[in-house]
């Protein structure tokens, strides 16, 4: 009548995707965890300890397959979260934006990453004020710039995306506020 060894098979099946499921989740906690220290470390000017996480984050985001979610968001915002930290660094760090093939991620992973960095992009700004690194602000607001630039070269349909871009736009507003005091208070 029914077929015991299949039922069998299908049990390995399902046990095999929930093992996976649960390592994708933990995988994608820890990389989560790591972006946010990259950053804090980034914003802290300590390069070399970012750089140390890093390399974590570099081993455990190829951990993460790519295309497959095991029935969780949370490798989405794991992969979002590592291309934040790594074009945050190696911005700062080596004044270059990695591309998407570098990183090796999803388009809307790519996107989702560098729209969120512009948030990142602008506290920095505000610390560069503090610190009248005026110059270093300017250059943030470009590249803010540019890559809002790019944004608006897509046709976003309403969704994750399009909220991200907007918040780009919102974000390039704050800066060129910010650059227009800056220039208005050197000039008194």
């Amino acid at each position: 009548m029914l077929n015991k060894s299949e039922f069998e098979a299908i049990r390995k099946e399902l046990n095999e995707f929930e093992a996976k499921r649960e390592e994708t989740i933990q995988v994608s906690r820890e990389i989560i965890t790591l972006s946010k220290q990259i950053i804090y470390s980034v914003h802290r000017g300590d390069l070399n300890g970012a750089l140390k996480l890093i390399k974590d984050i570099k081993n455990k985001i190829k951990l993460l397959d790519k295309r497959k979610n095991y029935d969780t968001g949370i490798s989405g915002v794991a992969f979002q979260e590592y291309v934040e930290a790594i074009t945050f660094y190696e911005l700062i760090k080596n004044e270059k934006l990695p591309t998407k093939k570098e990183l090796d991620v999803e388009v809307e992973a790519f996107l989702s990453g560098l729209a969120d960095l512009t948030g990142e992009l602008g506290r920095k700004a505000v610390h560069d004020a503090i610190k009248k690194d005026f110059k270093s602000v300017l250059r943030i607001k470009e590249v803010v710039e540019d890559i809002y630039g790019e944004f608006l070269k897509f046709d976003l349909r309403n969704g994750e995306l399009r909220k991200k871009s907007d918040a780009i736009k919102w974000n390039l507003n704050k800066l060129e506020d910010m650059v227009f005091s800056l220039n208005l208070s050197s000039r008194m």
